[in-house]
Parts: structure tokens; sequence; C-alpha cells
């Protein structure tokens, strides 16, 4: 039968649990059930009205079939499941709820047949459509709650009412007259049932968008007392001073910190100005003045200022003075926060001071140096020459003896003096490499066979030998490897009484360079495990006895190493105490591609190709921008720096470079979204080569998404490097031709 009653109002635990879909679901379930009485006493109230009209019979009928459609319904949202999950389980209730609400329908619009049809009710159409019209009423209660099943009752009833009147006038004598009336009035019953239907959904709507701004406001307010706490909690506990000022500038409130620094209470500060309080008279009056400027035209100060303490001790604070400004524009107050950077300043001075110490030192060592040298050489060439003179003469036997005993002693300082001298550039990085192209077998040879009268004259052999094919030429300073291969082959003869020297040459391509890997084997003394860490110190040789045994500085070794660093290779030494020694000398070369070795000519210097090129590097971390900086000294290229994805966008707009080292992650802005602004930008395009330690395939698609031209893994060879500004170059220089 038609029930009305109120709509569900359940208290909800929360806002999605009350709106969201399986929460109207759940709601429109609950509401059913807990209305179902109040539906019975409606429906029994029908039948007595049904009993005394049309009899007995049909009242029972209609009661009997209005409570199975109820009972079939109910019962099952009854077995509806706590909370209703989503997806495929709610989209399958929801089916079956809308089942289950047509067949309640069904049985009310059998109801409201039996009525239609009785002998005495049938007679006056007004109560069947009075109990459809109240079914209609109740189906559009539930409607916010379950859209489907209200739908679904309110077609059934329509539905109904149409073919009820339509009916009867099909089986009368088909009268306008009486049939006007009756269409009219289910019309108005429509109307109301729909403005019924209106008002509760506009209700609801309502309802609905107050909670909701109400929940809003609430998480808001929440937030907001939450982040005032931690604030409040941050600001009491810093290390740092923390000021609060009024407006005018008058102090409101402070933390402990401030008590701590300066020994005011808060008590003693609040109410006063800080810089009647905390200024010295020794204090800037232009940091002042820019203080006050900043405070009049309501701007952010950020400086250092000399303070004094409750104590009259003197200070030095970090201010960062914020203003707190309402909406339209007004200061409302002030925010500082204020650190001790007393020790920091003393620790910078101390600092500044060692440096210049270290500067003016190093200068006096260059400038001692040099003197030295050119006061010792100048001698020393007197004594060589004069030396030189006397053995042309005729001399005897111990006169002969005599003046090659002064030469000999004459080049053994010129020796230690070019030494000293050598590592003093070394160490102060002003020794200048000079690449040019070269034969390698014949520098060693040639170096080979400069010691070989040293080695006879001990009995020993030294021999050269290559273990693999050499390219013609490859590109170095052939003048620093001639002096390492001095070195190595005259400390091992040094060091060999018996049998001999041996040098042996590999080659194997890699990239755009050459590995160079030469060895130096003796069967010296050899050199205990426990000295072997030693042997490239400075001044320095594996036993004090050597150096009174076979004489030396202990500088070849050292200046080796430093020339093989700085021509991008290594040393390395193995040995056996008693057996020999062997030093492994590892170094990159250029060379000549096959064609250019056939056309009688070389490839130009990778360097020269670079000649004029403009490369940013953006990268925050200092030690990387230092070794690309390194690794592109002697490059003439134009090379600028970003420390950020930011700045590298700034450096763009500002002046597009050819190419962009791009380093993937940066603070302030990542190198994807910086390759993104770029791309976006429009107007000249650089090419950007991704730097980045994150070597998966979808760190390669990102930078790919960005529009990066290529990728390059951390840690970074310059071999590697080398090459592809080479490559970029080149094709910079294709299409630079082309254009034109």
């Amino acid at each position: 039968m038609s029930h009305t009653g109120s709509p569900p109002t359940d208290q909800p635990t929360g806002f999605e649990s009350k709106y969201s879909r399986c929460g109207l679901l759940r709601r429109y379930a609950r509401w059913r059930i807990a209305n179902f009485g109040t539906r019975q006493i409606v429906t029994l109230t029908g039948g007595l009205a049904l009993a005394v009209t049309n009899g007995p019979a049909s009242a029972l009928i209609a009661v009997l079939a209005a409570l199975f459609g109820e009972a079939v319904d109910c019962l099952y949202l009854r077995s509806l499941p706590v909370p209703i999950p989503a997806g495929r389980v709610y989209r399958r209730v929801r089916r079956l709820t809308t089942l289950t609400a047509a067949f309640q329908a069904l049985t009310i619009v059998f109801c409201v047949y039996v009525s239609w049809t009785g002998p005495v009710t049938g007679l006056s159409p007004f109560f069947a459509m009075a109990f459809l019209t109240g079914a209609a009423i109740d189906a559009g209660l539930t409607m916010p709650y379950h859209r489907c099943a209200s739908i679904t009752r309110l077609s059934i009833y329509g539905a109904t009412a149409i073919a009820l009147n339509v009916g009867a006038f099909m089986t009368t004598t088909g009268d306008a007259a009486a049939l006007v009336p009756n269409l009219c009035g289910v019309l108005l019953l429509a109307y109301m049932v729909l403005l019924f239907q209106g008002f509760v959904n506009h209700n609801f709507q309502r309802q609905r968008a107050s909670t909701l701004e109400l929940l809003r406001k609430s998480r808001r307010l929440v937030r907001r007392q939450r982040e005032a706490q931690q604030l409040s909690l941050v600001a009491r506990n810093a290390s740092d001073s923390v000021v609060l000022s009024d407006a005018s500038g008058r102090i409101t409130w402070v933390n402990d910190a401030f008590t701590r620094i300066t020994g005011y209470t808060a008590r003693e500060a609040i109410g006063k100005y800080p810089g009647d309080l905390l200024n010295a008279p020794e204090t800037d009056p232009e940091t002042l003045e820019r203080l006050r400027a900043a405070i009049a035209s309501g701007d952010r100060f950020r400086g250092e200022i000399l303070n004094a303490t409750k104590t009259g001790e003197h200070i030095w604070v970090e201010i960062n003075l914020v203003p707190v400004k309402a909406p339209g524009g007004e200061v409302e107050m002030w925010v500082a926060v204020e650190r001790d950077v007393t020790a920091a300043r003393a620790h910078a001075s101390e600092m500044a001071t060692a440096r210049a110490a270290a500067e003016r030192g190093a200068k006096t060592k260059a400038e001692f140096l040099a003197t030295m040298s050119h006061e010792l050489r100048t001698p020393l060439n007197g004594v060589i020459g004069m030396a030189d003179v006397l053995l042309d003469s005729r001399l005897d036997t111990d006169q002969r003896e005599n003046a090659l005993t002064i030469r000999s002693s004459a080049r053994a300082l010129l020796t230690i003096i070019n030494d000293i001298l050598d590592l003093s550039r070394l160490e102060a990085r002003k020794t200048v490499l000079r690449p040019v192209r070269f034969d390698l077998l014949s520098c060693l040879r040639e170096s080979t066979q400069l010691l070989i009268p040293q080695a006879r004259s001990k009995g020993l052999q030294l021999t050269f030998k290559a273990l693999t094919p050499v390219p013609p030429l490859v590109l170095g300073d052939e003048g620093r490897l001639r002096q390492i291969l001095i070195n190595l082959i005259g400390n091992a003869l040094k060091f060999t009484a018996e049998g001999g020297v041996y040098v042996t040459l590999s080659v194997s391509a890699r990239g755009d360079d050459h590995t160079v890997t030469i060895k130096v084997a003796d069967t010296g003394i050899g050199i205990a495990p426990d000295k072997l860490g030693q042997v490239f110190d400075r001044f320095s040789q594996a036993d004090a006895d050597i150096n009174r045994t076979h004489g030396g500085t202990g500088l070849g070794l050292t200046i080796s190493r430093e020339l093989a660093e700085a021509m991008g290779g290594s040393i390395s030494v193995t040995s056996t105490l008693g057996q020999g020694t062997c030093f492994c000398l590892t170094l990159p070369f250029g060379f000549a591609s096959q064609a250019e070795r056939q056309e009688g000519q070389v490839r130009p210097d990778p360097c020269l190709e670079l000649y004029g090129m403009r490369l940013l590097v953006a990268d925050d971390n200092k030690v990387n921008r230092l070794l690309i900086s390194k690794f592109l000294k002697d490059v003439p290229l134009n090379l600028e720096f970003a420390h950020d994805g930011a700045q590298a966008v700034e450096a763009v707009q500002r002046n597009p470079p050819d190419l962009i080292l791009m380093d993937v992650s940066m603070p302030v802005m990542t190198g994807i979204e910086a390759a993104r602004m770029i791309r976006a930008s429009g107007g000249a395009q650089p090419r950007i080569i991704a730097l980045t330690a994150n070597t998966f395939d979808s760190d390669r698609a990102a930078c790919d998404a960005a529009g990066m031209d290529d990728f390059l893994c951390k840690p970074v060879r310059r071999s590697d490097l080398m090459e592809r500004l080479t490559y970029y170059a080149r094709a910079l220089a294709s299409a630079r031709r082309a254009g034109h």
C-alpha cells in the first residue's frame, strides 16, 4: 500500500560515510526497514476501508499482496553487508534492490487495481488514485538515496494511473465529459507528487551542501589549529631567537632562545623596541638605516647587525625580518628570526687570515724557488761548462778524473733542482700539458736507448718490446711522457745490480682514446710489502739506508705520479723483496682515424673542434661543477655554471648556449622541469645532455619525454665527456654550414 514518512536522518560518522554512493544506499535500506511498521499501519487502514466497501475477501487479498511485496523488499535490504563495499558488490546490490523495489511497487499496483475494480470503490476512482498518490509520495522520499529504485517505483505508478484511466475510458461509452474530471484529478495529484518530490530533493541537496561546507570549514580550522600549535612549538623550542612585534615595532613575544642569547627575559623585552633594547654604540649606522627603511616600506630585511647583550657583551646577529600583512596590504605584525653568528664570523675571519697567510706563503715560496733557480743555475752553468772545457783539453789521468767528478756532481745537483722545481709547479697546478701528435713507438724506443749506456756501465740488460699493435700516431704530451719514462727506467737501473730492466708496451682502443699501458720491470732489490705505500711520497724512499747507498732525493717517483695524474692516467707498483719491482704506467691518448692516416693527415685536435662553443653546466653539487671545470680546463670553450634548474632557464633566456649539461636532481627546479620549460619557451634551442646517477630505463624515458637529446651516467669520465662534446660540436658546425 502507499505510505509516507520522514526521510532517513541517521547521524553520520563522517561526510564520506554519509554521502558516498555506498553510504546513501545503506541509508536507503535502513530507512525502508525502520519505517516498515509505519507503512503497515497505513496498509491495514486501507484494508479496513476495502473490507467495509468491497467486502472482506477483497481487503484480505490486497493486504496480503502489499505485505508480501514489503516482506520481499525489506528482507533483502536486511541482508545487505555493513558497510556496503564499493565496486562490483555495490553495483550488484544496487541492481537487486531496484528489482525488489519494482516487485514491491507491483504489489501496490495490484492493491490499487483491486480497489479500482471493486463493486463500491470502483464507482469512484478517487480512492484508488489516493492510494497510488500516497505510494508515489513514499517512493519520492527515497529519491536522494536510491534514485534508480525511486524512478522505477514512480514509473510503475505513473504507468498504472495512465492505464487505469485509459482503460476506464475504453470500457465506457466514451463520454469525454466524464473522463475530463478524472484526468484533471490525476494530473493534479501527479503535480502534487512532483512538487513534493522537488521540495524533498532541494532540501536534501541544501543539507548536503551545508554539511560539506561545514566539514570544509571544520577541517580548515583543525588544520590551522594544528599548524598554529606546530609553529608555536617550533618557535618556542628553536635554537634561534624568535621575536614577534606589533605593527609599530614594539615587542609582543619572544622565545626562550632570545633570553639565552641576549640575557633579557620576556618581561623585560615585551613592550620595548628591539633597537632600544639591543643596539650597541658601535652598531653600523648604515645597517640601521637600511633596517628602518625596510620597516617603513613594509619590506623584508636580511642582514647582520652588531648587538649588545644585557651584560654588555657584543654579539653579531643575523636578522631575517618578515612582515605579516593583512588582506589590504597593511602590516599587522613583524616576525624576526635572529641567529647568533659571532662564532661563525670569528671563524670566517680566522679562515680569511689563514688563507691570506697561505697565499702569502705560496707566493713567497714561488718567489724563493724562482730566485733559487736563477741563483743556482747560473753558477752551475759555469761549473758544468768549465768542466766540459777542461775535459776537451789535455789532462793527465788524475786531472781528467777530477774534471769528470766535477761535471757529474754538477749534473746531479742540477737534476735535484729540476726535480724540486717540477714538484713545486705540480703542487701549484701550474704545469701546462702540450698535447701533440707523435709516434708512440719511437718515443719509447728513443727513451729506452737514451739509458742503454747507463745500463751497460753496470753490466745490465735494458730491453723494450711492444706486446700489441701500436698506432702510428697518438695525441698527448710527448715531453712529459719521456720525463716519466726516464724517471721510471733510471730508477729501475739505480736499484738493480744484476739482471736487467725490461720495458713493455701494450695499447687498447677505447672510444676516441687509446689506453696505453707501459710496464717497467727490474730484477733489483725489490720493496718490502710494508714500504710499498711510501714509494710515491715526496722526499721519501722505501728504506733510509737506500739514500746512503744509491743516492737520490726521492722525488722522481712523486713527480712521475703527479705528471701521470695530470695527464689523466695513473702509476701503480708491485714488488717482491729481493726479486725485483714492476711499475705500471697507464695513460689515455687520443688517436687519428684510419681514413685520416690514409689521406696523410690527422683529424683536428678535439680541443680545436670545441673552440668557441658555449657550454652551460647546471649542477647543484660543487664537487661535480669543480670536476667538470677540471675536465675542461684546457679546452678552448666558453664555460658557464648554474646551481639549479631555475638558474639554467634564466641563463638560456638571457643568452642561449650551444649545449647544456643538465643534472637531473636539483633543488628549486629539477633538470626535468628545466628542460621542459626550455623546450616550451621557443627561440634558439640548445642541445641538452642529462647528467644523472639514476640509470633505470624509466629515468632515460623521463629525460627523453622532457626533450633532452642525450644521457650521461655518473660518474662521468673525461673521455666520455669529450666524446659527447666533440660529437655535438661537429653536429653544430654541420648545421651552421647547412644554414649558410
